[in-house]
């Protein structure tokens, strides 16, 4: 089974984790799906402060969720996502450290999911 790993640009809504850089506010955030772990479930992980890599916080979130909140406001539990405009979607991720509220372009989530079906038809067992 293949891993699907995605960068993508993502930009700060909240001051709360504004990183320590002149761009507007566009972090580098990593898209993961790995079906081995649990096919129904993706994974965003988010630079820690300064852009660091090494102290970047993920969440763990449905695939459904993700997929349903490109059309309508969605959510559970740490996570929330809700169209924003024709192109672009808010992800909304709670902490005990606070509230980061991140906004992609759609293109991006739904290339992403398109690889995570893909990769998941690929892991299923051929039937004889």
């Amino acid at each position: 089974m293949s891993v699907v790993e995605q960068y993508a640009r993502a930009h700060i809504l909240t001051d709360a984790d504004l990183p320590d850089q002149d761009d507007g506010g566009a972090i580098p955030v990593v898209l993961r799906y790995d079906p081995e772990l649990d096919p129904s479930k993706v994974c965003v992980a988010l630079p820690g402060r300064g852009g660091l890599v090494s102290r970047s916080r993920e969440w763990t979130f449905s695939r459904a969720l993700l997929e349903q909140g490109l059309r309508a406001p969605a959510g559970s539990g740490e996570v929330r996502v809700w169209p924003c405009g024709r192109v672009q979607a808010v992800v909304e991720f709670h902490s005990p450290q606070g509230c980061s509220v991140v906004q992609f372009e759609n293109k991006a989530l739904i290339r992403f999911l398109r690889r995570t079906y893909q990769a998941a038809a690929a892991a299923q067992p051929v039937a004889h």
